[in-house]
């Protein structure tokens, strides 16, 4: 088993790149294994790690097809879809309520 490169944070070799950082880039890791990590000390807990992977090795992001789109869209609805009056929300509906604000606090009057 080997281990993997570790940086401080902003100090990682040109080449590397996080997850986030190649999707700006219009890429994506593209199967390849993480390359090394990046360290960021916090305050009174252990380090943020981000891990990086090579830039030449990254493939271009998937286009976005009709049917992917088709069913992004589905899913989005169904989390802003309020599952006891069956209306959009108009905003996701928080996991910590389960329905929407007017179905969860019904006596409460909220301002417009």
């Amino acid at each position: 088993m080997t281990t993997l490169p570790v940086y401080t944070w902003r100090l990682a070799p040109d080449g590397l790149a996080t997850r986030r950082q190649l999707r700006a880039a219009g890429l994506r890791p593209g199967g390849q294994d993480v390359a090394a990590q990046v360290e960021r000390p916090r305050y009174r807990r252990g380090p943020l790690v981000a891990f990086l992977y090579r830039i030449e090795l990254a493939r271009p992001v998937r286009p976005m097809t009709a049917a992917k789109a088709a069913a992004l869209a589905k899913a989005n609805a169904a989390r802003r879809t309020c599952p006891t009056c069956r209306a959009d929300a108009g905003y996701v509906i928080p996991s910590s309520l389960g329905m929407c604000v007017p179905c969860a606090y019904p006596d409460e009057q909220h301002a417009a």
